[in-house]
């Protein structure tokens, strides 16, 4: 057990490493990243969770949150690799599940919402399940029982309340897709530069056609 939990703390060390251009080694990663701080904290509280040490998990996870602005809950799941740069204002509810090398910047929130079924009976999960490589900008609402499939990326400010498909980018409020032209591997805060937004496009035509009617009516007036 000990050494599947040492494992798992050197995989985020080297998470840190690997996305963040600020730090150079796993000293630097070990010492600065306040995500880091967040998520190894988060790892001796699930366990603790597991073992039904329940309210001292409950109590170390709220001084925790105290030193890094980052809420977990002990009870969320969460696989290697999971990185949470910057830190600050990231909450991540109780049934929330969290896949493999999985990116999130600050003020994220993974949030719940009360879902009934058939029965009317308040469901059990709660909160979002996000696939492995997901990338989560900042800011980003994710909220309730929805999947993130694997390699999405969700950008900066978008309100995610729908399921993401697997390798898709959705931004924006309400999140919608963005056509990709290109993937270029790991793509900071959720946003890729060269993508194409059909909102945008449809704007524009919009933009040019109701000046074109302005022109016109200018015409017709005179």
């Amino acid at each position: 057990m000990q050494k599947k939990e040492d494992s798992l703390v050197l995989q985020d060390l080297d998470a840190v490493i690997a996305r963040d251009p600020a730090t150079a080694n796993r000293f630097e990663a070990a010492l600065f990243s306040s995500g880091f701080h967040a998520i190894l904290c988060y790892r001796l509280n699930h366990f603790l969770w597991q073992k039904n040490w329940k309210l001292t998990a409950r109590f170390l996870s709220g001084i925790c949150r105290f030193f890094t602005g980052v809420e977990i809950h002990p009870a969320a799941n969460i696989g290697h690799g999971f990185f949470i740069d910057h830190g600050m204002g990231v909450v991540i509810g109780e049934t929330t599940d969290i896949g493999n090398n999985v990116t999130l910047y600050h003020d994220v929130t993974l949030g719940g919402a009360t879902v009934f079924d058939k029965h009317g009976k308040v469901t059990t999960k709660r909160h979002p399940t996000l696939g492995d490589n997901v990338i989560v900008g900042s800011g980003a609402q994710i909220l309730g029982p929805i999947k993130i499939g694997n390699n999405a990326k969700v950008g900066s400010n978008a309100v995610v309340v729908k399921d993401v498909k697997p390798n898709t980018t959705v931004v924006g409020v309400a999140a919608h897709k963005v056509e990709k032209q290109k993937d270029k591997g790991f793509c900071a805060y959720g946003l890729d530069r060269n993508a194409s937004d059909s909102y945008d496009e449809d704007i524009k035509k919009l933009q040019i056609e109701l000046k074109n009617l302005k022109d016109e009516l200018k015409k017709h007036q005179k």
